[in-house]
């Protein structure tokens, strides 16, 4: 017995069941690789912003150069909005200081929060995948077990030479339902602590940037 034979040789119901975890299978791990590109990327920005920002550059050249790029991420995307919202704030006859921060506090947050959809974005897939595959596979199981010993009835004999194949033959449904399975799960904690360590880098930015902000205004 080969490991294909036992995948053309099951029942219709299991190999539908082994096609439908292979297909959530190739899914997750397209998502997995899009998904690593996507969280390193928003980190590289990100400390790249960090370096700019805390290495002295002027305030008013980082938000120009921002405006300049069109589409930014990740922290440059909070600085930016927030920035805009201070000086549209700033520029109105007659706004206070409490006005002007709750203005950039606002828009930095709307940013942050749109940024951090944007990563955690489809990782409840890979939960999804993680939680039903195992359960999916055991339904393949049971039922080719099912199958396997119907058959055993009609035969009337039951020997060992009998029972194994159909048995090995469910069983592979366990075996592709934890191959989908377990790398979905371990993906998923990776992207949810990875997007908690950036969320906490955006609040500490906020922060910080909003101190900086506050002395701008009082000049």
């Amino acid at each position: 017995m080969s490991f294909m034979s036992l995948i053309l040789d099951a029942s219709l119901v299991v190999q539908l069941v082994m096609l439908g975890l292979a297909l959530l299978s190739v899914l997750s791990w397209a998502l997995i690789i899009s998904k690593l590109g996507t969280l390193r990327s928003a980190r590289r920005h990100s400390e790249s912003f960090e370096q700019n920002f805390w290495g002295g550059a002027d305030l008013n050249r980082l938000y120009e150069d921002a405006r300049q790029q069109g589409e930014t991420v990740g922290m440059e995307r909070i600085f930016q909005s927030g920035f805009a919202e201070f000086l549209k704030q700033r520029g109105r006859s007659g706004a206070e200081l409490s006005d002007i921060m709750d203005g950039a506090r606002r828009a930095m947050r709307a940013a942050a929060q749109r940024e951090l959809d944007r990563l955690d974005s489809h990782t409840s897939f890979l939960a999804t995948v993680g939680s039903v595959s195992p359960y999916i596979g055991l339904f393949g199981t049971v039922w080719g077990i099912m199958h396997a010993f119907i058959g055993l009835g009609n035969a009337g004999q039951a020997t060992l030479s009998t029972v194994a194949p159909g048995i090995a033959e469910a069983l592979v449904a366990t075996a592709i339902g934890l191959f989908a399975a377990i790398p979905a799960v371990v993906a998923y904690n990776r992207f949810a602590a990875d997007v908690d360590r950036l969320a906490s880098r955006f609040d500490t930015f906020m922060e910080e940037f909003s101190n900086i902000l506050q002395r701008l205004a009082t000049r």
